[in-house]
């Protein structure tokens, strides 16, 4: 890979990661759109690394209560401050996480074409306005209960497919359950954490079977730029959400699917 692809990639990966407009359509489409070489395991191995580090950095005391109560209710059989969001977070995972056991290399070789992002990418861009629009938004992550994990766990599992954005059908779901913009931004920030680790254990256990060759050098700055652009778009998107909502989001996501059907159609 050459410079300007890994600078490219790693600032695309990390900037999209954890805003609702798709990190993987992003990844698939950058290639094809400028004709490079697909990026290879080890790179996107270097990715999941990046855009964890940063989210842990950013959330490192929720992430600590939580992984704290979670041990004690576990130790004494019961909820314990944090534990309630912390079992909400596991629970939710495992939709997503049985969903890529069985489907995972099904996707991969079906699904990752321009015209399914298209299509993930419009349809899903409404399905994030209607949840912005119609969610009575007057909850915060402390209030989920098992319906919401199911549902919300249930919306990530279909983020496999290219282009419907992990992130954005986890905030979509959790809008439509009633959570507030900012809590349904952080749970699912929050709910990446498991997803980002179990994803890059994956592909590192590919890597290792492929025995592809590592630029360790690539990869460094790979992750590096990555996890700098992913703490940056957390922040300022935290930030800036409550004020803008998903609408900007929509428009993007309509006018990169438009685009897309423009061009391969």
């Amino acid at each position: 890979m050459s410079l300007i692809q890994i600078i490219v990639l790693a600032l695309v990966q990390g900037f999209t990661e954890f805003l609702p407009i798709s990190s993987s359509a992003h990844l698939i489409l950058v290639p094809v759109l400028s004709d490079w070489e697909d990026q290879g395991l080890a790179f996107d191995v270097a990715m999941h690394v990046g855009t964890l580090i940063a989210v842990v950095i950013y959330f490192r005391r929720e992430l600590s209560a939580m992984l704290r109560d979670w041990l004690r209710s576990i130790a004494l059989r019961q909820l314990v401050g944090e534990s309630r969001l912390a079992w909400a977070v596991c629970w939710a995972t495992l939709p997503a996480a049985l969903a890529g056991l069985l489907f995972n290399d099904f996707i991969n070789s079906e699904l990752r074409s321009p015209l399914v992002i298209a299509a993930t990418t419009i349809g899903f861009g409404l399905l994030l306005w209607l949840g912005d629009v119609r969610g009575s938004r007057h909850r915060d992550e402390h209030s989920i209960n098992w319906k919401d994990v199911l549902i919300i766990g249930l919306a990530q599992a279909l983020a496999l497919i290219p282009g419907t954005s992990r992130s954005g059908i986890t905030m979509t779901a959790a809008l439509l359950v009633g959570l507030t913009r900012e809590a349904a931004a952080r749970f699912s920030f929050l709910l990446s954490v498991p997803i980002i680790i179990m994803a890059g254990g994956y592909n590192t256990l590919k890597l290792i079977e492929s025995g592809e060759a590592v630029d360790w050098l690539g990869l460094g700055l790979g992750v590096g730029l990555s996890m700098l652009t992913a703490y940056t778009g957390i922040h300022f998107f935290l930030k800036l959400l409550e004020r803008m909502g998903m609408l900007p989001f929509v428009i993007y996501r309509l006018l990169l699917g438009s685009m897309l059907l423009a061009l391969f159609l």
